[in-house]
């Protein structure tokens, strides 16, 4: 769902931008590897992502990205809407939960429609190319399909959480309102920074 993929960027966006008090440091290239995603709610989830496609491999940052997507949702997802965040690394061949590090890693967020507003304040024109296709940035979602046709972003420099370091990752994110799952993304990559 398109949805699920503006709020997982917009986490990361969130994360890389410093909007939190965690320490950072300054890196001057990453490498994303491999990088693959999965729906993982139920069959008859009404939020449900139909196609990802990101290139190049690896993704360089800062540099470009090719990205497409569709989606859709069956109901109108308004706030709160919660995110729950399970993000894990590989270590030494075993899957470790990375904590809660003032929200970061393994996090419930209570409203991502609330993120989305402070990053991109309501009266506020959603960033390119949402804006040219006519497509949402912030909350509420109405119910239908939802289509990003292939288009080109430039990734900028980021600074990383200094636990966020080298190796393989898996992040697992669930939707839900009103104590009800509307969906489920998982995300696998492969970190490499200097």
């Amino acid at each position: 769902m398109h949805q699920c993929l503006i709020l997982a960027v917009t986490l990361s966006l969130t994360a890389a931008a410093g909007f939190t008090q965690v320490n950072y440091k300054r890196v001057t290239k990453v490498k994303i590897l491999g990088f693959d995603w999965k729906n993982c709610g139920k069959p008859d989830a009404p939020a449900v992502l139909k196609d990802l496609s990101v290139s190049p491999d690896p993704i360089s940052i800062p540099g470009d990205l090719t990205a497409s997507a569709s989606g859709s949702t069956s109901v109108e997802l308004t706030a709160p809407l919660s995110v729950n965040v399970t993000l894990e690394k590989e270590v030494a061949g075993f899957w470790v939960k990375v904590p809660c590090l003032e929200e970061l890693g393994s996090c419930h967020y209570k409203d991502g429609c609330d993120i989305l507003n402070q990053l991109i304040p309501p009266g506020q024109d959603c960033p390119e190319p949402l804006h040219t296709y006519g497509l949402p940035c912030r909350c509420p979602f109405k119910a239908g399909s939802y289509s990003l046709p292939q288009s080109d972003f430039y990734l900028p420099h980021v600074d990383l959480p200094y636990w966020l370091t080298n190796g393989n990752y898996r992040v697992q994110g669930v939707l839900g309102m009103e104590g009800n799952e509307l969906g489920c993304l998982k995300i696998a990559l492969s970190l490499h920074s200097n």
